[in-house]
Order: structure tokens, then C-alpha cells, then sequence
């Protein structure tokens, strides 16, 4: 018997959506990353994107446990001498609660080209409403 491996081509990506209210931030970003490269598929090859599309809502609603709220601290860059800044998790949930997920998301894939690709089939929504309805997403048990 011969090892299957998936092909661009045959692949048949769906889309799935999650409601973040209430998730602990790092299992939600595993499971949420696991779909993205296609872990939860019998043809899983990682070479091949063979991920679905994952529906991101609540993001501001997001849970972290112990004292991450206040020490966790994001770094920012400018690219001037001098120019970094940092916020803390508290401040970058008012400003912008999709990077946080984004973050979370993107450093539990691998660090490659189609990783990179992957993550752009990634949607995070502020709050309950999302753009996606008519590819009709079904529930992510998480």
C-alpha cells in the first residue's frame, strides 16, 4: 500500500467559526492552528497547505489565566533607532483584540513560507458580527 499524499489541487478547503467568549487564549490559538494546517483531516500532509478557513468572533472576549492580563507585554518596532515601544495585553485589547489572537495563532505554526500562507486563511472578528456568512461556516467544536 502506497502513502497517500494530498495535492494543491484536490484539496477542498471549508470554513469553520469559533466564538472566542470565554476561551483560554493559548488552547483556543492550538486548536485554531491545528485546523489551519489540516491536523484534523485523515489527508494531512504538511507540505501541502491542506487547511480550512477558521471564523474568528469575540475576539475582545478572550480569557487568559493567572496575571497575563498585566504582565504580558507586546513589542513594537519602527525600524528608527530608539523606536521600540511596548504594550501591555490590557492596552493592545482596547486598541486592537484581533492581533492578539493573530499572535497567539501564528506563533504555533512553523516558521516557513507556508505557514505564512496559511495564516491569511485566518479571519478574527471583534465582535459578534463577521463578513463571512455566505460561505456558510459551520461550528468549530472547541
Amino acid at each position: 500500500m502506497k502513502t497517500f499524499l494530498a495535492k494543491k489541487e484536490t484539496v477542498q478547503p471549508k470554513w469553520h467559526i469559533v466564538d472566542a467568549e470565554g476561551q483560554v487564549l493559548g488552547r483556543l490559538a492550538v486548536k485554531i492552528a491545528n485546523v489551519l494546517r489540516g491536523r484534523h483531516k485523515p489527508s494531512y500532509t504538511p507540505h501541502v497547505d491542506t487547511g480550512d478557513y477558521v471564523i474568528v468572533v469575540n475576539a475582545e472576549k478572550v480569557v487568559l489565566t493567572g496575571k497575563k492580563e498585566e504582565q504580558n507585554k507586546y513589542m513594537f518596532f519602527s525600524g528608527y533607532v530608539g523606536g521600540e515601544s511596548y504594550r501591555s495585553l490590557a492596552e493592545q485589547r482596547e486598541r486592537n483584540p484581533e492581533f492578539i489572537i493573530t499572535h497567539a495563532v501564528k506563533g504555533m505554526l512553523p516558521k516557513n513560507r507556508l505557514a505564512r500562507q496559511m495564516l491569511k486563511k485566518l479571519r478574527v472578528f471583534r465582535g459578534p458580527e463577521h463578513t463571512h456568512a455566505a460561505q456558510n461556516p459551520t461550528e468549530l467544536p472547541v
